[in-house]
């Protein structure tokens, strides 16, 4: 791993505080002590498996004959599905459509070990993205349907927010721009009032609501939306530790794909190469990458260690199809073999 500067130590526990002083030895055992909160924005992922063997005689498209379904929790949901594959007891908050896609949602959760707070919102329906594969898991057309939540649920789930905020070790707000965290700012002040790290995963240009989050973590397009494109790492570092300052922010997390992800903290960044594996898909893999570092955190790992140890499960993720999982056995069982690239 190369360090270009000095990586900040993580301050004591307290408002805004992120891991432990001391470095902690990471493994299977030690996640199973995180209590990890995750609230946001929540979908319903439907796989339709098929082939393809002739083009449609009504228009100039595939017909596509389907083998198999397959439904997967989405958004926020993956972020749960996520930190509870890796052994943290998980609370998810969201809002729902009282509809079956919802229901589905709240059945694959449940089998997954998280605990669903969804809320019911009768005026929407829940959010879906369809997914049509052909052969080699080759994607031909996505299809979504979703409607913001309405005020009053909102507002139901924010008083919920309150009551379960006491009993987690981390906080994550997935921002999957679909209206679920409207009372996102409220949410960061309530987190920090209670001595809770709070990561965010952003979506949009409006970074102005994330202000005074202990870690958010923009992928590279994202990031270039808000700060601008770079040509060279020393002006990338500028424009990081800018956007981080704005927000009062103890730590941004760039990812960037092939090129791993880098970390800047107040005096120093940390860049880690990505792992050499082949990529078959980057679906969900933002979703690792916080749900990971969370549970590090939440079981009282420092911040760089956390950042190691979800650019290994990126590393592992990116090499499935869809939105998958990591479990600990795949995340450190491995742990003396290969080094990434970059790693110096």
């Amino acid at each position: 791993m190369t360090r270009e500067g000095r990586v900040a130590k993580g301050g004591a526990r307290g408002a805004g505080a992120a891991g432990g002083d001391a470095s902690v030895t990471l493994h299977a055992s030690s996640l199973r002590r995180a209590r990890v909160l995750v609230v946001g924005d929540v979908m319903l992922d439907r796989y339709w498996f098929g082939r393809v063997e002739r083009i449609s005689p009504e228009a100039p498209v595939p017909i596509v004959g389907i083998d198999r379904e397959e439904e997967r929790p989405g958004g926020a949901a993956n972020v749960a599905r996520s930190a509870a594959a890796l052994g943290a007891r998980v609370t998810l908050l969201s809002v729902v459509g009282a509809d079956e896609a919802g229901d589905a949602l709240e059945a694959l959760l449940g089998r997954l070990r998280v605990s669903a707070r969804l809320h019911r919102d009768r005026g929407i329906r829940t959010t879906v993205k369809l997914r049509v594969i052909g052969g080699r898991n080759q994607q031909l057309l996505r299809v979504d349907f979703d409607t913001a939540p309405g005020h009053e649920v909102l507002a139901n789930k924010l008083r919920d927010f309150g009551r379960v905020l006491e009993n987690a070790d981390a906080v994550v707000l997935s921002d999957y721009g679909k209206g679920g965290l409207a009372h996102i700012v409220r949410m960061i002040g309530m987190a920090r009032a209670a001595g809770k790290p709070v990561l965010v995963d952003p979506k949009g240009t409006d970074y102005a609501r994330y202000r005074g989050v202990t870690v958010i973590t923009p992928n590279r397009a994202e990031f270039e939306q808000v700060a601008g494109a770079w040509t060279s790492e020393s002006e990338l570092t500028k424009r990081a530790q800018r956007l981080r300052r704005r927000l009062a922010a103890r730590a941004l997390l760039l990812t960037r794909g092939e090129e791993g992800m880098t970390l800047f903290e107040e005096g120093g960044r940390l860049h880690v190469g990505t792992q050499a594996r082949e990529v078959a898909d980057v679906s969900g893999a933002g979703d690792t990458v916080i749900a990971t570092l969370a549970v590090a955190l939440a079981a009282g790992a420092r911040l760089d260690e956390g950042v190691r140890l979800a650019n290994r499960a990126a590393g592992i993720v990116v090499g499935k199809f869809g939105t998958a999982i990591v479990t600990p056995g795949e995340l450190f069982g491995n742990e003396r073999a290969g080094r990434t690239k970059g790693e110096g």
